[in-house]
C-alpha cells in the first residue's frame, strides 16, 4: 500500500513537473525557435525516436527541417546540428557557453559519481582533468608512443594473416594492448586477461547506460528522489560505479608502481611525478586515465572494422592503396609512421573511413549554458540555456555541399583538387587532426593524435603485407557483405562479415622476422 501511494504521488508530481518544464519561454524580440517535427503532449518527440541507430532518423528529419532543428524529449530540448559549419560556429567559436554536459542521473551521477571526464560539466574540475589528459596525449607526447604502436601492429597483422576471420579479436587486442601499455605498463598476451575483460565490461555498461532512452530516470529526473529500495536503477548504478572505481583505482596504483624507475614513464607515472600541480583527487585521476582506455580502445577497434568493410566492398580502392605503399616503401621493409608524409592515400582512406562510417555516428550532445542567438539564412534563431546542442556526425558527414556523393566511399575527395575537401600540400593533408569524427570544440577527443597514428600504421601495413578479396560460398560465388548491417550502441561497428585475406608473396617472411625480433618468446 505504501509503495503504491509513493509511486502515485511521484506520478502526479512528474506530470506537474513536465507541464512546468515544457512551458514555453518568452522569445527575445525578432527571434524564433528552430523548426522541428510535431510534438505530442508531455512526451514531445520521445516516442518518435527508434530504439537504436537514432542518427538515421535524425538524418531523415534533417532533410525535412534543415540543418538546425529542435526536438522535445519529454521537456528536454535537443537542438540537432547537421552541418559542419554550424557545429564549428557554435561548439568551437562559442565554446565558452557550448561546452558543458547535461547531468543525466543514470550516467553522470549514479554510474560515474561525477568523475567520468566525458560527462563532467564545463568548469574548473573539467579544465583540470582535461589539462592532465592533454599533457598525456598531445601531439608531442603522441610522437613518442609511435614505437609501441608499430610494435603492436606487427603482432596484430601477423595474427590477422593466420586467422583473418578473427579480425575483431586482433583489432581489439591491438587497441587494448596499446593503451594498457601506455597507461599502466601492462602488456597483454591474448586480450582475454581478467582485467582486460573487466575494462571492456565497463565500456559495455557505459554504452548501454548512456544510450538515449535507456533509463526512465534520465527522462524524468524527479525519480531520483525515490528511496533506493523503490529504485532498482539506483542499486544498479551504485553497484556498477563501485566496480569501475575499484578497477580504475587499482590500475592507477599498479601503473604508478610499475612506472617507478622507468626511463619513459607511463601515464600514471607522469601524473605521479607532478600530481600536486594538477590539483585533482585520486579518484578523478583514476577515471581520467581509465577512460582514456575507455575512449581509445573501442573506437580504434571499430574504425578498423569499418576499414575492412570498406576495402572488402571496394577492392579497387585497396589495390590503389597497395600500389602507393609499394611505390613509397618498396618491397624489403614494412611501412613506418615516419613514411606517412609520403603516403597521402593511406591518410585519405583513413579519413574517408571515418567520414563514411563514423564510429560515434550519433555524436555526443553539448549543453548550452547561456541563452544565445544564431543567425541562419537571415533568421535569428533563439537557442535557450539548458538546451542540448547535438551534432549528429552521420548527418554532418553527409552534407552534400561539403561532401558530394556523400553515401559513396570516395577517398579521392581528399586527394583531388576538384573536390571541396581537398587541401594542399599532400605531404600534410589529408589528416585527422581536429576532424569532426573526434568531436567538436573544447570537447574534442583528447586521444585523437594517438588514434590517428594507430589507424595509419595498421592501414599501411595491411596494404603492404596482405592481399584481400571477397570470400566465396560453396559454389564459388563471391560473398558481398552488406554495406550497413551494424550493431546497436553508442560506438557502432559492422556485425561480423567474411572476407578472404592472405599474405602477399615474399612479404610474410619479412613480417615474421620482425615479429620474432620484437615478440619472439613473449606470446
Amino acid at each position: 500500500m505504501l509503495a503504491t501511494l509513493i509511486i502515485a504521488s511521484f506520478a502526479i508530481i512528474t506530470v506537474y513537473f513536465l507541464l512546468v518544464r515544457t512551458k514555453p519561454k518568452a522569445l527575445p524580440p525578432g527571434t524564433q525557435l528552430p523548426d522541428g517535427p510535431p510534438r505530442k503532449p508531455l512526451v514531445g518527440n520521445l516516442l518518435d525516436l527508434p530504439p537504436f541507430h537514432s542518427w538515421l532518423k535524425f538524418h531523415e528529419w534533417q532533410k525535412q527541417y534543415g540543418p538546425l532543428y529542435r526536438l522535445d524529449l519529454a521537456g528536454r530540448t535537443n537542438i540537432i546540428v547537421s552541418s559542419e559549419e554550424i557545429a564549428n560556429d557554435l561548439l568551437r567559436e562559442r565554446g565558452n557557453i557550448y561546452s558543458s554536459r547535461e547531468q543525466l542521473p543514470m550516467g553522470a551521477q549514479l554510474l560515474s559519481d561525477n568523475l567520468r571526464p566525458v560527462l563532467l560539466p564545463y568548469g574548473d574540475t573539467w579544465r583540470k582533468v582535461r589539462k592532465l589528459m592533454h599533457n598525456l596525449t598531445n601531439v608531442t607526447m603522441a610522437s613518442g608512443y609511435e614505437p609501441v604502436q608499430e610494435e603492436e601492429s606487427i603482432r596484430a597483422i601477423r595474427d590477422l594473416i593466420k586467422a583473418p576471420q578473427e579480425y575483431e579479436k586482433w583489432f581489439h587486442r591491438f587497441s587494448a594492448g596499446l593503451i594498457l601499455r601506455l597507461a599502466y605498463s601492462k602488456p597483454i598476451d591474448t586480450g582475454e586477461e581478467g582485467y582486460v575483460k573487466r575494462i571492456m565490461q565497463v565500456n559495455t555498461h557505459l554504452e548501454r547506460i548512456a544510450s538515449p532512452g535507456s533509463y526512465l530516470v534520465d527522462t524524468f529526473p524527479i525519480l531520483m528522489h525515490l528511496p533506493t529500495w523503490l529504485a532498482p536503477f539506483k542499486r544498479e548504478g551504485n553497484a556498477l560505479h563501485a566496480e569501475e572505481l575499484d578497477l580504475f583505482s587499482s590500475l592507477l596504483d599498479e601503473g604508478t608502481k610499475a612506472s617507478q624507475g622507468q626511463v619513459d614513464p607511463n601515464f600514471c607515472g607522469r601524473w605521479d611525478a607532478d600530481k600536486e600541480a594538477h590539483g585533482l583527487s585520486k579518484d578523478h585521476v583514476a577515471y581520467a586515465i581509465g577512460t582514456l582506455f575507455e575512449a581509445g580502445a573501442g573506437t580504434t577497434q571499430a574504425a578498423m572494422q569499418n576499414f575492412m568493410l570498406a576495402m572488402t566492398l571496394h577492392l579497387e580502392e585497396f589495390h590503389k592503396l597497395q600500389q602507393e605503399v609499394d611505390n613509397i616503401v618498396g618491397l624489403d621493409r614494412l611501412p613506418l609512421i615516419s613514411d606517412m608524409p609520403n603516403l597521402p592515400r593511406v591518410r585519405a582512406v583513413a579519413k574517408e573511413v571515418m567520414r563514411w562510417r563514423p564510429v560515434s555516428a550519433g555524436g555526443l550532445p553539448h549543453q548550452l549554458t547561456k541563452d544565445d542567438v544564431y543567425v541562419l539564412d537571415g533568421k535569428k534563431i533563439f537557442l535557450e540555456a539548458g538546451a542540448n546542442i547535438h551534432p549528429v556526425q552521420w548527418s554532418i558527414h553527409r552534407e552534400p555541399k561539403r561532401y558530394p556523393d556523400p553515401d559513396s566511399f570516395r577517398p579521392e575527395r581528399w586527394l583531388k583538387p576538384d573536390w571541396p575537401t581537398y587541401r594542399e600540400p599532400l605531404t600534410q593533408y589529408p589528416n585527422l587532426q581536429n576532424f569532426s569524427s573526434f568531436g567538436h570544440g573544447r570537447r574534442i577527443c583528447p586521444g585523437q593524435h594517438i588514434a590517428e597514428r594507430s589507424l595509419y600504421i595498421l592501414i599501411a601495413r595491411i596494404a603492404w603485407c596482405c592481399d584481400l578479396s571477397q570470400a566465396e560460398d560453396a559454389s564459388g560465388k563471391p560473398i558481398v557483405p552488406p554495406s550497413y548491417d551494424y550493431v546497436a550502441g553508442f560506438n557502432t561497428h559492422p556485425k561480423h562479415f567474411s572476407f578472404a585475406l592472405n599474405a602477399r608473396p615474399d612479404r610474410y617472411a619479412i613480417l615474421e622476422a620482425e615479429y620474432d625480433r620484437l615478440w619472439g618468446g613473449r606470446t
